[in-house]
């Protein structure tokens, strides 16, 4: 008797370029995932068209390209279902933002996967050090940052939506089969 197994779709996660359309809909996606959330939590409900609109302007990802940054896609089953980006502040730290898995992705692992790739891309920006701000209402991302190694740090910018602040060394890459 043979078993069948079947596999869950495996996760990839790569550098992309931020204002192609795969990039666009990642991080409309993720604007409306944290205002409608922001908006409920404040409001009672959720972001008016107008508003995920004002938001891309206000807060655009343009700068997330070599020098200045770099972008990640993740994708599961080759489908983009999750993104990244890495803002230079400084010759040995990057900033972390615009991190975000699609709903339906999320779950399968992609939160790790991108964790993963995105100290591997800091590595190589010459980063010793990723910083990010976050919401406190945002739970999931702030559980996935401290499994990843990120710590609360003292505030570093004054961003309208910054309530915490985390930061992570990097340590060496470990070689494979090491």
């Amino acid at each position: 008797m043979t078993l069948s197994t079947t596999t869950a779709p495996a996760w990839a996660v790569a550098p992309a370029t931020v204002t192609s359309p795969e990039a666009a809909a990642l991080l409309r996606d993720y604007l409306i995932d944290v205002s409608d959330r922001y908006f409920l939590h404040h409001q009672g409900r959720v972001s008016t068209p107008e508003e995920i609109e004002a938001g891309l302007a206000a807060f655009p990802s343009d700068d997330l390209v070599p020098p200045t940054g770099l972008f990640l896609v993740g994708r599961l089953g080759g489908r983009p279902q999750a993104c990244a980006g890495l803002r230079v502040r400084d010759a040995g730290t990057v900033e972390l933002t615009r991190v975000f898995v699609r709903s339906e992705a999320r779950g399968t692992g992609g939160g790790a996967r991108l964790m993963a790739a995105v100290d591997e891309a800091a590595r190589g920006l010459g980063a010793g050090r990723i910083v990010l701000d976050t919401r406190l209402d945002l739970v999931e991302a702030r559980a996935l940052y401290t499994r990843h190694g990120y710590t609360e740090i003292p505030a570093y910018n004054t961003g309208p939506y910054a309530e915490v602040w985390y930061g992570k060394e990097l340590t060496a890459a470990v070689p494979a089969g090491a």
